[in-house]
C-alpha cells in the first residue's frame, strides 16, 4: 500500500467525504458523485485543499500574524479551545457581536459628547478561520468587506455567493473527527513556525518540518502529550527483524513481562464495570483474549511471559471475577497507587503503575526471574501486541524507554510502551531516563475498542478470533474497515446488544449510518453505502435475512421497495 493510499484511508475515517446533500454546480469540482441523496466528496481534493490552507496559515504564522477562530458548534468547542491554548492565540469572542469588524468606528459621535466606540476586537485579525461556515455567513460578509482572507470548511449545502468569499476552502464534512484533525494540523503548523521564529532569535529548537499527509515519519523528532522530551522517531520498516529461530525467540520472550493498565471503566459505553470486561467475540472479553494470547505465546515457544493487571479500586473486584476463569494462566492482579506529581517523563497512568510495582516489591521479583523489559498496554488492543521486532530492537540497543505510536497526519497517538525494568528499579522517579524513542507501527497492529461502532465491526464476520487475537477476514477486498456511525440509541452496550438479533454481515459494507429507533433481525447483510434514519416517533425493523445494498431507508415502507 502506498503512503498516499494510507493517507486517504485515514482521511476517510473522519467521514470527511460525506456531504450533506447533492452538490450544486459550483461544488462539483470537489466531488466524485452522489449516492442516496448524499454527495461523496473527493478525498484527494480535500487533501490538496488542506495542504494549501495549512501552507497559507503557516506563512502568516511565520510573520506573527493574528488569527481569529470562529465556531458556533458546541460539540467541538473544547477541541478548538485546546488548539487556541496550544498555539497561544488570543481567544477573542467579539465575533459573536453583529458588525464586530465593520462597526469599529461607528457611532463616531453622540449628541451629548464626542466619543468613539470600539465594538470590535483589540486588533484586526490577519486571517479568519471558520469551522462551521454555513452558520456564520455574517462573519464571512464582514471579513470580505475588509479584505481579510478566510479559511473555512465548505460542503455541498453552501450557496455560491458564500462559497466565492472563502479564500481557502476545505471541502469536507464538519464531523467532530475531521474538525479534530484540522485543528491538530493548524496547531502543529503554527507551533512549527513559532519555533522557527524562536530559533531565529537565538533559541535552539530541534524540529522536523511538517509534511501534511505523511502516514509515517522517517527518523526524526515529534512531541507527544505526557512526554517532556522530544522523541526520536524510528520507522517500523527500518527495524532489524528478529530471528526466526524458536530458541532465540524464546530467549527474547523470557526477558519480557506484559503489564495491562486496567483502570479504564466502560461508563462511556454505558457499561458498569471495567472496559476490558465487555464481551467481544464468542463470549470472550478483551481481557480473556489477552490472557489466551499470552498463553498461546508461552505454549508455542516454551517460555514464561507473565501478565500483570494493574487495576484501580473501581475495576479491581470485577477484574478478579474474570481472572478466576483463567486460573490456569500466569496472571497477577495488583492495585496501583495514586500519585499527584506532574514533572514526569512518561504518561501519568504508566507512572502510577510503575511506582506501584516498585512499592510492592514486584519489580525486584521480576528482576530475580531474569526479566528485563515491561511491555505496558494502555488500551484494549485486540491485535497482536507483542512485537518481536521491537522487543529485539530495545534489548539489542539497550533502550530504556520506547513508545509505539500510530502516526495520523502528524498527530501521534500513544499506544504501548516498552520500559527497562532496571531503570525503574534504580530510578523509580523515572526522570533519569535517557532520551526516549518512538516507533511508528502499522495501522493493522492497533485495534482498540472505543465505542459500540467498534464493537459492531469486531463482532461481525469481518473479524474472527484466533489464538487470542482478531484476524481480519481475507474475503474483504477494501483494505479499510467500514465507516460506521450509530446514533445515541446504540451508545450503551446493553442497548446495542438488544437492537441486534445477530450482528449483520459487513464484508462488503463501505459506510453505515444509523439513527433513531432502528432494530435489526438475524442474518442481515449490508453492502456499499447504507443509511437508515428513523424519524422521531417512528420505528424501523430490518427483517431477518434482509440484504441492503447501497440503500437509504427513512421508513418501514422503504424496505419493501
Amino acid at each position: 500500500m502506498t503512503i498516499h493510499s494510507a493517507v486517504i484511508q485515514k482521511l476517510l475515517r473522519t467521514n470527511a467525504h460525506l456531504g450533506r446533500r447533492v452538490a450544486e454546480n459550483h461544488f462539483k469540482i470537489y466531488t466524485y458523485g452522489s449516492r442516496n441523496g448524499l454527495t461523496i466528496i473527493d478525498s484527494d481534493k480535500t487533501l490538496v485543499c488542506l495542504r494549501s490552507a495549512c501552507n497559507f496559515i503557516g506563512h502568516l504564522a511565520s510573520q506573527n500574524a493574528r488569527f481569529l477562530f470562529v465556531n458556533t458548534n458546541p460539540v467541538v468547542d473544547e477541541i478548538i479551545e485546546q488548539m487556541i491554548i496550544n498555539t497561544g492565540c488570543k481567544n477573542d469572542t467579539s465575533w459573536r457581536l453583529g458588525g464586530f469588524l465593520t462597526n469599529r468606528f461607528s457611532p463616531k459621535r453622540f449628541r451629548s459628547r464626542n466619543q468613539k466606540f470600539n465594538l470590535t476586537s483589540v486588533n484586526r485579525p490577519d486571517c479568519v478561520v471558520i469551522f462551521d461556515t454555513e452558520r456564520k455567513s455574517s462573519v464571512i460578509l464582514e471579513a470580505t468587506r475588509l479584505q481579510i482572507p478566510i479559511v473555512g470548511l465548505v460542503d455541498p449545502s453552501m450557496p455560491l455567493e458564500t462559497f466565492k468569499k472563502i479564500t481557502y476552502p476545505v471541502p469536507a464534512n464538519d464531523s467532530v473527527q475531521f474538525v479534530y484533525l484540522f485543528c491538530n494540523l493548524i496547531t502543529k503548523t503554527i507551533q512549527y513556525e513559532q519555533k522557527k521564529l524562536a530559533a531565529a532569535k537565538g533559541n535552539v529548537v530541534k524540529e522536523v518540518e511538517p509534511k501534511i499527509g505523511e502516514a509515517a515519519l522517517p527518523a526524526g523528532t515529534i512531541k507527544i502529550d505526557g512526554v517532556n522530551d522530544e522523541l526520536t522517531v524510528l520507522s517500523y520498516k527500518g527495524l532489524s527483524p528478529a530471528s526466526d529461530d524458536p530458541t532465540e525467540i524464546k530467549e527474547l520472550l523470557e526477558k519480557l513481562v506484559v503489564v495491562k493498565i486496567n483502570d479504564n471503566k466502560g461508563t462511556k459505553m454505558g457499561f458498569d464495570g471495567p472496559k476490558s470486561a465487555i464481551e467481544i467475540a464468542n463470549g470472550l472479553t478483551s481481557l480473556d483474549l489477552l490472557a489466551n494470547y499470552i498463553e498461546v505465546l508461552n505454549s508455542k515457544y516454551g517460555c514464561n511471559v507473565p501478565l500483570l493487571l494493574m487495576n484501580d479500586d473501581s475495576t479491581h473486584d470485577e477484574t478478579l471475577k474474570i481472572v478466576e476463569k483463567q486460573s490456569n494462566k500466569n496472571i497477577i492482579c495488583l492495585v496501583k497507587d495514586q500519585h499527584q506529581e506532574n514533572d514526569v517523563k512518561i504518561a501519568f497512568d504508566q507512572r502510577e503503575a510503575l511506582l506501584s510495582l516498585k512499592k510492592s516489591g514486584k519489580l525486584d521479583d521480576l528482576l530475580s526471574q531474569g526479566k528485563e523489559f515491561i511491555l505496558m498496554l494502555n488500551s484494549d488492543n485486540l491485535a497482536e501486541v507483542v512485537d518481536l521486532n521491537i522487543l529485539n530492537h530495545v534489548i539489542k540497543n539497550k533502550i530504556k524507554y520506547c513508545m509505539e505510536i500510530e502516526e495520523r497526519f502528524r498527530i501521534a497517538t500513544t499506544m504501548n510502551t516498552w520500559v527497562n525494568i532496571n531503570t525503574i528499579a534504580n530510578h523509580p522517579e523515572t526522570k533519569l531516563f535517557g532520551p526516549p524513542i518512538a516507533v511508528t507501527i502499522p495501522v493493522s497492529q492497533n485495534l482498540p475498542v472505543e465505542d459500540t461502532s467498534d464493537l459492531l465491526i469486531f463482532k461481525s464476520d469481518l473479524y474472527t478470533c484466533d489464538k487470542g487475537i482478531l484476524i481480519r477476514n481475507e474475503a474483504r477486498i477494501n483494505p479499510a474497515n467500514p465507516i460506521i456511525e450509530l446514533g445515541p440509541e446504540f451508545e450503551k452496550v446493553a442497548d446495542f446488544e438488544s437492537r441486534f438479533k445477530s450482528i449483520p454481515s459487513i464484508i462488503d459494507l463501505d459506510i453505515l449510518k444509523v439513527s433513531g429507533d432502528v432494530w435489526f433481525g438475524s442474518g442481515v447483510i449490508l453492502k456499499g453505502l447504507v443509511s437508515i434514519n428513523a424519524r422521531p416517533g417512528e420505528k424501523i425493523v430490518i427483517p431477518d435475512g434482509a440484504v441492503l445494498d447501497n440503500k437509504s431507508i427513512d421508513d418501514q415502507q422503504d424496505l419493501s421497495e
